[in-house]
């Protein structure tokens, strides 16, 4: 009989904010330039451009992100890669709800919030099925990984 001795997995190291903010401006200036024909997909998903009110400066940023079509809607998970906080996009959206998203070529207003309990269950699931790199970021962080939906303004 064989022995093996199991080894704990090394820890992740989580990527550097100043990392992902850089790769961020580059592919939503590649996707805003091309009108989504670049950047449109990351890795076999689908990618948006969410457009937020900055909380101090009160200035526009932008950032590419998964996203999941909901019936009347899109769903995007502040995941930041399993940091210990959210990110800068999530915060932003709750100081000022109101947003802009751009799919492909077409830009709408669109209002967020948090997914309920029971919703948010079922669109976590769905999201993991997905992109299962959303249970790994989960694992990594003590916060609960908000669900927000974006809802177009009418």
């Amino acid at each position: 009989m064989s022995c093996r001795i199991l080894l704990d997995s090394p820890p992740v190291a989580l990527p550097r904010p100043a990392a992902i903010k850089v790769a961020s401006a580059f592919h939503a200036l590649l996707y805003r330039a091309t009108r989504g024909r670049l950047g449109r997909r990351l890795a076999h998903h689908d990618v948006l451009l969410l457009t937020t009110v900055g909380r101090a400066s009160g200035r526009p940023h932008t950032v590419p992100l998964l996203y999941l079509r909901v019936e009347g809607g899109y769903v995007v998970i502040a995941s930041y890669a399993g940091h210990p906080r959210h990110p800068d996009w999530y915060q932003n959206l709750v100081a000022q709800p109101r947003a802009e998203v751009q799919v492909a070529g077409r830009r709408l207003a669109v209002t967020a919030r948090d997914a309920e309990a029971a919703e948010r269950e079922l669109l976590w699931a769905r999201a993991v099925a997905e992109y299962p790199g959303y249970a790994r970021y989960q694992d990594r962080t003590a916060r609960l990984i908000p669900v927000v939906l974006l809802q177009p303004c009418q």
